[in-house]
């Protein structure tokens, strides 16, 4: 007996580094959708155990000879999962099985050099739905087998040994598994046996079928790819409540992100709403609040480019108007200096000192001015009339910025419709691009 126990925890010991071993080499799992197809998981696993045979049990049932002997068993089996807590097992079981009477020297031996069992299996971790891939599995199996038995029996001084018996055998047991990688579990077990005969030990009669039992310590190796789960270790419901909690974080981070934009788009809004209200025009007299020093002026009044009423003449004069030599030069003088941004209707500074000029001559003797805009022939017809359009007006704008009377100033685009030079060479694109100014 001494030897038996040695040699299972030698047995045990060498499994136990083995399956620490290789927990260092695992490679990280895929996962897989609750409820995925068996095609996504490992389903087969294969398992080697060695324990102790004896012909005790623990639900009472009598036994011929009273006193326990422990003998060294061992076996091997193929699993196959079918769902996630339930898979069918064969296995085979080998060793010896012996016992004696307490008071007396009565022995029996039965040698048994082999049995083959069919066991249904359930895994009870997976069946809890609060736990997602326990690392403590408890299991419980029942099945049908057969066994080939050699009993023997020592009774008063005398051995009888019996010819080789095959007999049907009912095993049920349960136990736990000890995950120790994805594919490796540390199997502990406990099993009963009854034996469809009586005289598994060697002694006939009696009406009541023999019973063995195996305790025994193994490991478990999952078969197939490594990069999928086991569907041993899944837990489905435990897997889609972990999927919905996932998906309600993403929801809850999408939200979040909702409302950062919504307060992003309340802030934008407030600026378009602030730029609104800068380029509004209450009194409808065509200068901007933002710039009208009269913001109250009544309907239909004429005013100068600070939104203030002009002052009414006092009798109507008819002037001739007369325009000089030195005015044409000063229109000249504009029309050369004036600059606009690439593709853009925006005048640079250089060109504001010429267009002041402008501004006060306009005041001073009230002429009226024409600004036609002009571009060559590079981009579309559509585009060249709005831009040639938007530059003269915003000629037109800044003259009147700076006091000239906006209904004495007309803005007109032309686009490329009335060339001055050749659109072929450079130096004839440029000349074309400008703003005429004429005075009367």
């Amino acid at each position: 007996m001494t030897m038996n126990l040695k040699r299972v925890g030698l047995l045990a010991g060498a499994g136990i580094l083995s399956t620490i071993q290789l927990a260092a080499q695992t490679p990280e799992v895929n996962q897989v959708k609750p409820f995925a197809p068996e095609s996504e998981y490992r389903t087969w696993s294969v398992g080697v155990h060695g324990g102790l045979l004896n012909q005790s049990n623990l639900i009472g049932l009598r036994r011929r000879f009273d006193k326990v002997e422990n003998n060294f068993g061992y076996g091997v089996y193929v699993k196959r999962q079918i769902l996630p807590g339930f898979g069918v097992q064969a296995e085979y079981v080998g060793g010896k099985v012996a016992g004696s009477y307490k008071d007396n020297n009565n022995t029996f031996e039965t040698k048994l050099p082999w049995s083959a069992a069919l066991s249904a299996h359930v895994t009870l971790a997976n069946i809890n739905w609060r736990h997602h891939q326990g690392i403590i599995k408890p299991y419980l199996n029942a099945g049908l087998g057969v066994l080939g038995f050699e009993p023997s029996t020592e009774i008063d001084g005398n051995t009888t040994t019996y010819d080789r018996t095959t007999e049907l055998f009912i095993p049920g047991g349960l136990g736990l598994k000890f995950g120790v990688t994805h594919d490796i579990a540390i199997d502990l077990g406990y099993r009963m046996n009854l034996v469809q005969s009586t005289n598994f030990d060697g002694v006939s009669g009696g009406g009541s079928k023999d019973i063995f039992s195996y305790a025994h310590l193994g490991v478990e190796f999952a078969l197939g790819s490594k990069s999928k789960p086991v569907l041993a270790n899944s837990n489905p419901v435990s897997a889609m409540q972990k999927e919905y909690l996932a998906q309600y974080d993403d929801l809850v981070a999408h939200k979040n992100a909702m409302e950062a934009q919504r307060a992003e788009n309340e802030k934008l809004r407030s600026q378009v709403e602030r730029l609104y209200a800068d380029l509004a025009d209450d009194d409808g007299d065509g200068v901007a609040n933002r710039y009208d020093k009269c913001p109250d002026t009544p309907e239909n009044t004429k005013v100068d480019g600070s939104g203030c009423p002009l002052p009414e003449p006092k009798a109507p004069v008819v002037q001739q108007v007369v325009v000089t030599d030195e005015d044409r030069r000063v229109v000249d003088e504009a029309i050369q200096n004036l600059e606009f941004d690439t593709g853009k209707a925006t005048i640079r500074p250089p060109s504001y000192p010429s267009l002041n000029k402008v501004a006060a001559l306009l005041i001073e003797k009230n002429f009226s001015l024409k600004l036609a805009g002009h571009t060559d022939n590079t981009g579309s017809m559509q585009t060249n009339l709005r831009l040639s359009k938007e530059r003269a007006e915003a000629v037109k704008a800044y003259l009147v910025s700076k006091g000239a009377n906006p209904s004495r100033i007309e803005a007109t685009g032309y686009g490329p419709t009335q060339p001055i030079a050749d659109n072929k060479t450079a130096e004839g694109r440029q000349k074309n691009r400008r703003v005429e100014f004429t005075l009367y």
